[in-house]
């Protein structure tokens, strides 16, 4: 943002709603329905998160959709900096628990946004910081009403038309100053005073200015099933697919020893890997596959030898990393393939052990993980059972470009 505020912009993020009129669904209120292969609000949040000048950000659910909000934001870059608050029986209410959920955070300015307008442009948050830092205390984004606007009676016959030239309709971030819009929404509570539609109509009420900045066309509300449709289908239609896939590659000397690990699972032998750590050649050839898929170097890179925190240390620590670190660039692993090139031991009674703990250690599906096995037809170091090699394929979908 290019004008400067003089204190931290602070969001609540509106997410509280059942959405009836978008009807039911197994994946639960229209917050969490899935457009461009993410839920609603995951795209709605990801705007705010890639924000560096917003401070604290609350997001506000019923008390029912915990577990649904966990699920939604597991891959979401940066969810660690949400703070969680509990929606009441109506918007005004929730909106008011999160306010409250942002004292005490060094605030001076919040936006309130509706959980459902996932289509907000970086362009119509600066134009609202703009009008914040020049003073305003009540900012509301909004576009002039297009449409001709007929008053009805109950019996649905028009009694006159609304002359549009001053009609405006109202989106989100509806954006205030914090202590302002927060006293605004305590007296209302206070005063039993609950027929607001929106936050800027409190504003109004308690005799604040509410300011008009240019909204944004696409920062549509889904409301209706056919919105969710259409923003899955638009979504689907710009985002250009980012598809990438890492190698890994990885050998351990073999040597007199009790057994050895592969995959996270120990297997009984007369030889062992020889290694800093426990000398997991197929989970070191992982590591390295991941991190290759967003340019973050290698194990060594991350892991050195040379450190002897890691000396023994357990491998799936090293591709937890790893999967940490391709999360937190925006991506989603996809699948993970394992050769093991070996003459022993049998590979076979173990491989769905191994990929049972691949599973576990990524938090992917099962059908996603797969370690097959091949010998060296006693050919070179392999073939001699001077080691074990293995070699590892990563595939991952992170976040396109429009």
């Amino acid at each position: 943002m290019e004008q400067e505020l003089s204190g931290t912009i602070g969001v609540v993020v509106v997410a509280a709603g059942r959405g009836e009129r978008a009807g039911t669904s197994v994946e639960g209120p229209k917050q969490y329905r899935r457009i461009g292969g993410k839920p609603v609000i995951w795209h709605t949040l990801l705007l705010f998160l890639d924000q560096p000048k917003f401070g604290p950000i609350v997001v506000v659910i019923h008390p029912e959709d915990r577990s649904l909000l966990d699920a939604a934001i597991a891959d979401l870059p940066g969810w660690e900096r949400l703070a969680i608050a509990t929606g009441g029986a109506t918007r005004q209410v929730s909106v008011l628990n999160g306010l409250r959920a942002l004292r005490e955070r060094g605030i001076e300015h919040v936006m309130i946004h509706d959980g459902v307008r996932p289509f907000t442009d970086e362009a119509l948050l600066a134009r609202i910081a703009a009008e914040l830092a020049a003073g305003k205390r009540a900012v509301l984004p909004a576009l002039p009403v297009s449409d001709t606007i007929k008053r009805g009676d109950a019996s649905g016959v028009v009694k006159g038309t609304v002359p549009r030239k001053d009609l405006f309709a109202a989106q989100t971030p509806q954006s205030f100053h914090y202590a302002t819009i927060l006293a605004a929404h305590e007296r209302a509570a206070n005063e039993e005073a609950a027929d607001f539609t929106d936050d800027a109509s409190i504003a109004e009420w308690a005799g604040i200015p509410v300011h008009l900045v240019e909204g944004a066309i696409d920062n549509v509300k889904l409301t209706v099933q056919r919105d969710i449709a259409m923003a899955d289908e638009k979504l689907r239609g710009i985002a250009l697919p980012d598809v990438r896939t890492g190698n890994g590659y990885d050998v351990h000397q073999l040597e007199p020893g009790d057994g050895v690990t592969l995959c996270g699972i120990f297997i009984a032998h007369d030889q062992k890997l020889k290694g800093h750590s426990d000398a997991d050649v197929a989970l070191h050839a992982l590591t390295d596959a991941l991190l290759a898929t967003c340019g973050a170097g290698d194990i060594g890179d991350h892991f050195p030898p040379s450190d002897m925190q890691w000396k023994g240390a357990a491998s799936r620590i090293f591709l937890e990393h790893a999967a940490r670190i391709v999360r937190e660039a925006g991506g989603t692993i996809m699948s993970a393939d394992i050769s093991l090139i070996a003459e022993a031991p049998k590979i076979g009674p173990h491989r769905q052990a191994m990929r049972e703990k691949l599973s576990e250690i990524l938090g992917i599906s099962l059908d996603r993980c797969s370690v097959k096995a091949t010998t060296n037809e006693t050919i070179g170091f392999v073939g001699r059972r001077e080691g074990i090699a293995a070699i590892a394929t990563a595939t991952v979908v992170f976040r396109g470009e429009a």
